[in-house]
């Protein structure tokens, strides 16, 4: 469903995307070409600053969002999902954040006022916070990232996670038609 936030902003959705029925997009969101929204997922950008400023949310193309994801634009912040990225059941994206470029977040992870640069992997479970992570590089399962040097400290994507990765976002974009 699509909703208009508390100043009037209604969602802008690209005819090829598919949403679930059962998806609560609300505010100034802004969703790509080819981007799918699974069941239970809650895209949120009604929540202004106190300047009264609601930057929003851009997801781009070819994104998936599978069940039970939050994206929430804390703040009037902005929250952008980069091209072909994929968020994994029950991620929570709180902004200000930017998921780069063929990011990967893994089950049940939090991402939190952080920037990824493009192909990072965060495994499931992972807490992401306050932080810039470099690309290709990978936030192993159960991890918490809460300062640079932390962020400084993580290894490139391994390529059984760049070969995982790759799989769910073709397994993504052959599927997504059928939903």
């Amino acid at each position: 469903m699509l909703y208009k936030n508390p100043a009037g902003m209604k969602p802008t959705v690209a005819d090829s995307a598919t949403i679930n029925e059962s998806a609560k997009i609300i505010g100034n969101v802004y969703i790509g070409d080819n981007v799918y929204i699974g069941p239970n997922a809650v895209i949120r950008a009604d929540e202004p600053c106190l300047e009264g400023n609601l930057e929003g949310i851009v997801v781009e193309p070819d994104v998936h969002i599978q069940d039970s994801v939050i994206i929430h634009a804390l703040n009037g912040t902005l929250v952008r999902i980069g091209k072909g990225a994929t968020l994994a059941h029950e991620t929570v994206i709180i902004g200000p954040c930017d998921v780069g470029e063929n990011c990967f977040i893994g089950f049940k992870s939090l991402v939190f006022k952080a920037y990824l640069e493009k192909g990072v992997v965060v495994q499931h479970q992972a807490l992401v916070e306050w932080v810039s992570i470099k690309a290709d590089r990978e936030v192993p399962a159960m991890a918490t990232i809460l300062t640079q040097e932390d962020a400084s400290k993580l290894k490139p994507v391994s390529d059984d996670s760049t070969k995982f990765a790759k799989q769910v976002r073709c397994i993504n974009s052959d599927t997504k038609g059928s939903r």
